[in-house]
């Protein structure tokens, strides 16, 4: 009898084929740049240092701006996507992809750098989370609540494996190649997506939203249904304001701890995307082959967990019990990383992660299933903006305390100390991730439609 579930669930994970490919192929056009680009940086601004400034406060502003943008227009991209399908607002974070790739591959002068680094960061307010974020509410969409853990979890574990994938690659390409290939990849993204992947129908409005409340997934099987509702307009769409997504994540307990979750996580996150690489490069002269085999081991072990792990674990242990044992893996790996003696050591608890990144599916999957199916692009959305307006705050607080400690005016001889208060972040969403176990999760579905409508 299990053997014949877990086949049926399997066959609902393979419908979310063609979503898959198409999370592999942006992700990996977004994260083969990722190694290479701290040398790059470091080059273009400070050429033969190993201890640069001006890139770690560069690079703290970039995340910063980001994520301010990612706070204002996910919560209003969810929205849009509920409205107009997942696939139409997918194509747009896809799409942008493409521009700063193109331009670094061209050439990488400083000033090709600077202009690299503004289109970076205006299409990063938006590519870099939609292409995490609206996934998920697609995958949320065909999925029922027992196996919406599982397709999220395989969601994530893709764009673990494209990370992978990628950081393997890198070690063979030059610079200019790494460039080209996620230029290719991100046009390869679009044009499968166009081609290939069918979107979810999202007619809504007051009236008629009870009778469309199921979403169908737009291919011959439904065809049918679907037509129903052609004749079906758009409601004007209703843009979530600030108090709109306060009242959101306030509607129930279980989202306003979720919401308190997502932003220490997010804290913690935007500390060891761009902090964490120039403490190793200062402190033990890592450069991009480095960076490269730090990252296969770690995303080596998250791919497994998130792609076999967590969904095994998700038939026998409830989300909030792996979102605390992730939390507290985060904050272990964080505090050896903090202390490491020697160039060796971050390479070993490298693995780490494997956990710690189980994290954000779990919590992905508790929030969708507080929501119904119709209301899955906001509330990604506005969860995905806290974390992102942690990402605003992480460079001010981690980029100096980086820059302090590894410089001659430290309060005292701790190199590693930003490196500890990344995990800390983590240490303190133990906390939230508990009172969930304790107070259960209540479902608060159909909230949104009340509070947006």
């Amino acid at each position: 009898m299990f053997l014949i579930k877990t086949e049926h669930n399997m066959e609902k994970i393979s419908s979310l084929k063609h979503l898959f490919v198409t999370v592999f192929l942006s992700n990996f056009a977004f994260n083969v740049v990722t190694p290479a680009i701290t040398d790059i940086t470091m080059d273009a601004i400070c050429p033969s240092q190993d201890k640069c400034s001006l890139a770690i406060y560069l690079s703290g502003f970039q995340q910063a701006i980001m994520g301010l943008g990612s706070m204002l227009l996910m919560p209003l991209i969810g929205n849009l996507s509920d409205v107009y399908g997942r696939k139409a607002l997918l194509t747009i974070p896809v799409t942008l992809l493409i521009f700063p790739s193109v331009i670094m591959a061209y050439r990488r002068t400083t000033n090709y750098f600077y202009a690299y680094y503004v289109i970076r960061t205006l299409t990063g307010m938006i590519s870099d989370t939609g292409i995490q974020c609206i996934p998920i509410a697609y995958a949320a969409d065909c999925m029922s609540e027992e196996n919406r853990a599982s397709a999220i979890a395989t969601v994530a574990g893709v764009g673990s494996a494209a990370f992978l994938c990628s950081t393997f690659v890198v070690r063979f390409l030059s610079t200019a190649q790494i460039f080209l290939v996620s230029s290719i990849s991100s046009s390869a993204a679009v044009l499968y997506m166009t081609i290939f992947l069918k979107d979810t129908t999202r007619h809504i409005n007051k009236i008629n939203y009870d009778a469309l409340n199921q979403p169908i997934l737009a291919n011959d099987d439904n065809k049918s249904e679907s037509d129903s509702s052609e004749g079906t307009t758009p409601s004007p769409i209703n843009i979530p304001s600030f108090y709109h997504i306060i009242c959101l994540l306030k509607s129930s307990t279980t989202l306003l701890l979720a919401t308190f979750i997502s932003f220490l996580y997010g804290l913690g996150e935007g500390g060891i995307q761009t902090p964490f690489l120039y403490f190793l490069r200062a402190r033990f002269q890592y450069n991009k082959d480095n960076f490269s085999i730090l990252m296969l081991i770690c995303y080596g072990g998250t791919t497994f967990s998130q792609l076999i792990l967590l969904p095994k674990l998700a038939r026998i242990v409830r989300e909030e019990t792996i979102l605390s044992l992730a939390l507290i893996a985060g904050f272990s790996n964080m505090l050896i990383d903090s202390i490491a003696w020697e160039a060796w050591v971050p390479y070993v608890v490298a693995l780490f992660p494997m956990f710690l990144f189980l994290a954000k599916p779990a919590l992905q999957s508790i929030v969708s299933k507080q929501v119904g199916p119709n209301e899955q692009g906001i509330a990604q959305g506005c969860i995905s903006g806290v974390s992102s307006f942690a990402n605003i705050l992480s460079p001010f607080i981690f980029s100096p305390l980086t820059d302090l400690f590894l410089s001659e005016r430290a309060p005292f001889d701790y190199p590693g100390f930003s490196m500890f208060c990344i995990g800390l972040a983590w240490l303190l969403a133990i906390i939230p991730s508990m009172m969930i176990s304790w107070f259960g999760t209540s479902n608060s579905r159909h909230i949104i439609r009340d509070v947006l409508c």
